[in-house]
């Protein structure tokens, strides 16, 4: 049965560990544990997720882009697993943009990220892809995979004034986002 976990919060030691690969993908705990991500996700109103959120230190996260409370401009994507991602090539420009997260309730920062990623990740199903991203999904990816490396998106600020509330965000930052 499908069901939303409990996400880690900011200090928990398994948001500082390095996941380990995922080996088995016929193994039905990991098929369950894709299926209570994408539950967690969508319940949270995240747009990706990743397993040391949720306690789990597997080289899994699920992007599942989709407009919601936090991200009212955010493109639709259905949701995606992408076991033992890599990136394999990006483009020199990076963009700074707002990036929140489930396990930092509250708080949002200004992060630089690649503009566009190339990268390589096995699905649920054992099927090997390699895609170019752009933009808020490319974000998304950076943003999980640096999870399953032990960082979360307050290690790639530049400067700590480049943080703000989740509610300031939303009544400065979001209006002038907004598009029509």
């Amino acid at each position: 049965m499908t069901q939303s976990l409990p996400i880690a919060q900011l200090g928990n030691s398994i948001l500082r560990q390095q996941a380990q690969a995922v080996d088995n993908l016929d193994d039905q705990r990991l098929q369950q544990l894709i299926d209570d991500l994408i539950a967690t996700v969508v319940e949270s109103n995240g747009v990706g997720i990743a397993a040391p959120q949720v306690s789990q230190s597997d080289r899994l996260f699920i992007v599942a882009s989709r407009p919601n409370l936090r991200y009212p401009h955010a493109p639709t994507m259905a949701p995606t697993a992408m076991i033992n991602p890599r990136i394999i090539a990006h483009s020199p420009e990076t963009i700074k943009d707002w990036e929140g997260c489930l396990c930092v309730p509250g708080i949002r920062g200004l992060v630089p990220r690649y503009q566009a990623i190339e990268v390589e990740y096995t699905d649920r199903d054992g099927q090997r892809h390699q895609q170019q991203l752009t933009d808020f999904i490319a974000r998304i990816f950076q943003h999980e995979y640096d999870h399953l490396d032990g960082l979360i998106f307050l290690d790639r600020l530049e400067t700590t004034r480049d943080i703000i509330t989740e509610q300031e965000y939303l009544q400065r930052v979001l209006p002038k986002t907004s598009v029509g």
